[in-house]
């Protein structure tokens, strides 16, 4: 009998439907239909403009791609989505939606993360959430509002993240997800429940919020009226690990736990997984954050700007270049002559990457990077030495053994960065799946739908399923170890972790 599911795994910049097979205890993905992503204009309440995702436009693609599945007719049992994180809709009562699907890299939480501080302390907020400090964390869009919209809050009667909301259009059932939820930093890391104290003294309404539900939960079938329109008569939608992070550490391919993670792609998200979170002053220093994950383990993480910086910088350049062309270029620029803080904010959204990179440079005392292949190499080897910082940091807090890093998602198939960070880590690296976030989410499916047993058995099924690629690390040079010092001297004068 064949096993088929559908799994929507939208990005920042594009989002894809893809049909995932299970035959002979291996996966087999086939692309059905991919679509642009993308941060629009729009007004709000008070006719300022905002950056915004286009909802309509996403879910109208993710119909698309029902469509053209039904075309080819493929008969798949189920459907999940899953997203970035921490951005969210409200809904009135009547269902409707409230104002603008703000993106979290608009600018109207800048210099509210202290307002908020000034209602709770950091260390409280920490402690009662385990969840890193980001001025776009879900926490301070909703404090933006209870100060400039009130309004809009008033009317609500339920928040639902991107992906909640997408699965309500499809299925018309309202569902919080869990390791979503733990995003917004308003998840209670002890009792696994919504922080209605935190809510109350920060005067967001504590009755939009309503309870979690585990990945793998189904949540009923396709509406009626969608099932005609895409002849999907019996499709169920299951709620996989929402959060695209989530789902890409439940496809790492490991078989023993002395491993440590890097979801490589817009963001770099670099952990490990642990079966209690991981909350003290060492953590709250290095601003660790302590999401949900599947099988009620946390991901014990950092979130790092990541190939952000190379996306923007292509972008900006018109694409002229490939992203393996800017690798070329970067191959034949001079080693560690420039770094940069690749956490630092001011690369967040800024107008120019290319002459933010390049002021940065030349405010900490180096000169500027000029060539397309110095701004790339910048980029690359300040990523790696993050990397090796954030490894660093993760055994020195959790005090576990790492021997292995597993790099999953686009950043796999960047082979110059994945050997540098062999050689600047020593860790034994193995790089793939591409496409981990789509086959995590489809893990989660498969098991909610009983085609396998637990998700050890899914992760055996991965390593079977896919080219891993092993990078080991080569001889160290002494002027690795002079840039290593110097990055770390630029991190602690720039304030970073």
């Amino acid at each position: 009998m064949e096993r088929s599911a559908l799994a929507v795994d939208i990005g920042a910049s594009s989002g894809r439907v893809l049909l995932g097979e299970l035959k002979n205890k291996k996966i087999e993905l086939k692309e059905i239909h991919r679509f642009e992503n993308k941060i629009i204009k729009k007004e709000n309440s008070k006719n300022q403009q905002e950056d915004c995702w286009d909802l309509e436009h996403l879910f109208n693609q993710i119909i698309k791609g029902l469509k053209k599945a039904a075309a080819e007719n493929i008969e798949a049992a189920s459907i999940g989505i899953d997203t970035w994180a921490v951005d969210f809709v409200l809904l009135d009562k009547e269902e409707k939606r409230l104002g603008n699907a703000v993106s979290y890299r608009s600018h109207r939480t800048d210099g509210l993360m202290d307002q908020v501080f000034a209602e709770v302390t950091k260390e409280e907020i920490y402690q009662r959430t385990g969840i890193q400090f980001l001025q776009f964390n879900t926490i301070y869009q909703l404090y933006y509002l209870v100060q400039n919209e009130k309004e809009l809050l008033e009317q609500a009667e339920y928040f639902l993240m991107i992906p909640d909301y997408l699965n309500f259009l499809l299925s018309g059932i309202k569902a919080n997800e869990y390791t979503n939820a733990t995003s917004t930093q308003l998840f209670n890391i002890e009792n696994k429940d919504w922080d209605y104290k935190l809510l109350e003294k920060l005067k967001i309404p504590k009755n939009i919020f309503h309870k979690t539900v585990k990945p793998g939960t189904k949540l009923g079938k396709l509406k009626d009226s969608l099932a005609k329109k895409t002849s999907f008569s019996d499709l169920e939608v299951i709620v996989p690990a929402a959060h695209d992070t989530a789902s890409a550490v439940a496809a790492v391919p490991a078989v023993d736990d002395n491993f440590a993670y890097l979801s490589s792609g817009t963001w770099s998200l670099m952990g490990i997984e642990s079966d209690q979170a991981i909350v003290n002053k060492k953590a709250l220093a290095y601003n660790f954050t302590n999401e949900g994950g599947v099988n009620n383990t946390f991901r014990f993480l950092k979130n790092i700007m990541g190939l952000w910086l190379i996306q923007e910088v292509k972008r900006e350049l018109d694409d002229k270049y490939s992203h393996s062309e800017l690798v070329e270029l970067a191959k034949e620029a001079e080693v560690f002559k420039f770094l940069i803080d690749p956490n630092d904010n001011r690369f967040l959204n800024p107008e120019s990457m290319v002459e933010e990179i390049k002021s940065f440079c030349q405010e900490t005392g180096q000169n500027r990077p000029e060539t397309v292949g110095e701004i790339a190499r910048t980029i690359f080897e300040s990523l790696a030495f993050e990397y090796k910082l954030v490894i660093e940091q993760l055994k020195e807090v959790s005090e576990k053994e790492i021997n292995k890093l597993h790099i999953i998602g686009g950043g796999v198939q960047n082979e110059f960065l994945n050997q540098m960070i062999a050689d600047l880590t020593g860790l034994e690296v193995y790089a793939g799946p591409v496409e981990a976030t789509a086959i995590g989410n489809l893990l989660m499916q498969f098991k909610a739908n009983n085609w396998i047993s637990d998700l050890q058995a899914g992760r055996k099924i991965v390593k079977d399923s896919f080219e891993i690629k092993k990078y080991r690390a080569q001889d160290q040079a002494v002027e690795d170890n002079l840039a290593w010092d110097r990055f770390k001297k630029l991190k602690s004068k720039n304030g970073g972790n």
